[in-house]
């Protein structure tokens, strides 16, 4: 696939690095000479420096022949206007642009082919929102993941001393709750993947992903962990595009602080918001903290554009008695080094943003695809299209599949139904399987995998 990322920021830089290996044929446009050239050391692809959004910069990019062009500069309106110039000029057939400003989200249809043609508009912004309120619902969770509408959720959580699967084998969880569906799909141990099986146990400090209605997910919790209370009092810290976002979604449903520094950033969010409370300070300032009465809040979550102000900050409010503590951190080394006992949870903005957009550029009918792990594994939903001997996967008992090995089936999904998978499951046209992918290496095989006969 030829594909042209504008916008060698951060959100362009981790596209590229998530995609360079995957066979595409890339070039990155951005203005910035040095950068290029130190990506184009880096990876093998072509560059072209000028403003991404000039019909002569697109062209000399090769967009006539592009596959796919994905704006993510750092303006919203350079995105918008590329997209178009694509469309208009050169036909590109899928265009993604990064959008942040939530105001544009407020004209339903401003983005479609009669308007401004943007294919799938990206807001990190939405995304982290959408995944700090996951967090939320089940306190304890390191990532909620939702899969066939919301239907079936993965979760991941560290498994605690006091859980009653702590210790046990996986077999007994079933023993325990007999009429439940939920499956664990892979265990992280010190680092490495574990594929389970009904003998594998449970260690303490284990990092399990498992699979599981929205009901069922507190209590199978419940067993890898003790149960925590929810939460109600959250403290943010930046008043950014994520910080207003985040205040605006939660603080009809809990008590909600926002800290900006900057005077005129906050009397603007404050009046925008209607019951949460914007303070005027620095996060990393331990008087106001405590003045805040920190150690009875509930989640502090350090959500500005500056990493090591997130990182300080966060690490402060931890050791001043806050509850739990959640870190965005945009640089993926610093989220390598962030010692857990100091920060609860980091999250990059850069990984879930990749997730949003994989599923429209992996091959095959791909319902939904989250890059997990600093983008080393996979977990992934796809529909299975064909007919018995025309596919490799329909009506076939699932242990007779070629399933590559660290591909680990989770779930099935047909029309509003939640399957187990079994040995003897077969799949049919149409269905949605979820499937965890220890090694994102694995995807050419699954992709193949689930092509028609006919397509290979």
């Amino acid at each position: 696939m030829k594909i042209i990322i504008l916008g060698a920021g951060q959100v362009g830089r981790s596209l590229l690095a998530s995609l360079s290996g995957e066979k595409n044929d890339i070039v990155m446009v951005d203005v910035r000479a040095d950068l290029l050239k130190k990506l184009q050391d880096r990876f093998d692809i072509r560059t072209v420096q000028g403003n991404a959004a000039h019909p002569t910069i697109l062209q000399t990019a090769g967009a006539a022949e592009a596959d796919m062009l994905i704006a993510a500069t750092s303006d919203d309106e350079t995105n918008m206007l590329a997209c178009s110039m694509a469309d208009i000029l050169f036909k590109v057939p899928r265009k993604i642009a990064r959008v942040r400003a939530i105001e544009y989200f407020s004209f339903p249809g401003l983005f479609s082919p009669e308007t401004i043609p943007i294919d799938y508009v990206i807001s990190p912004e939405q995304i982290i929102t959408q995944f700090i309120q996951r967090l939320l619902e089940y306190p304890g969770a390191t990532q909620v993941l939702d899969f066939a509408e919301g239907r079936v959720r993965m979760v991941s959580v560290c498994a605690v001393r006091g859980g009653l699967m702590v210790g046990r084998e996986i077999r007994e969880l079933h023993q325990h709750m007999p009429n439940f569906h939920a499956r664990i799909a892979a265990i992280f141990r010190d680092g490495q993947p574990i594929v389970p099986n009904g003998s594998t146990i449970i260690n303490h400090g284990d990092e399990v992903f498992f699979l599981a209605s929205a009901e069922e997910i507190k209590d199978v919790m419940s067993e890898m962990r003790k149960s925590e209370k929810s939460y109600k009092r959250l403290i943010f810290a930046g008043g950014g595009h994520v910080g207003k976002r985040v205040a605006m979604a939660l603080e009809d449903s809990y008590q909600v602080k926002v800290i900006e520094r900057d005077i005129n950033r906050a009397e603007k969010i404050a009046a925008q918001l209607k019951k949460a409370t914007v303070l005027v300070g620095d996060a990393s300032d331990r008087e106001l903290l405590l003045s805040e009465n920190i150690e009875s809040a509930d989640v502090f979550c350090a959500i500005t554009n500056n990493d090591e102000a997130n990182i300080l900050s966060a690490m402060l409010a931890k050791r001043l008695g806050a509850r739990r503590v959640i870190c965005l951190v945009n640089n993926d080394a610093y989220a390598d080094i962030v010692d857990a006992s100091h920060v609860d949870l980091v999250i990059s903005p850069q990984q879930a943003t990749i997730s949003a957009l994989l599923r429209y550029i992996r091959r095959g009918d791909i319902a939904q695809v989250y890059s997990l792990r600093h983008g080393s594994s996979e977990a992934i939903e796809m529909v299975a299209h064909g007919t018995e001997g025309e596919s490799k996967v329909i009506g076939v008992p699932l242990n007779q599949i070629d399933i590559p090995e660290g591909v680990v089936m989770g779930a099935l999904v047909r029309g509003d139904e939640v399957l187990q998978v079994h040995h003897d499951t077969l799949i049919e046209d149409g269905d949605h399987v979820i499937m965890f992918l220890l090694d994102k290496k694995l995807i050419p095989d699954v992709e193949r995998l689930f092509h028609s006969v006919q397509e290979i």
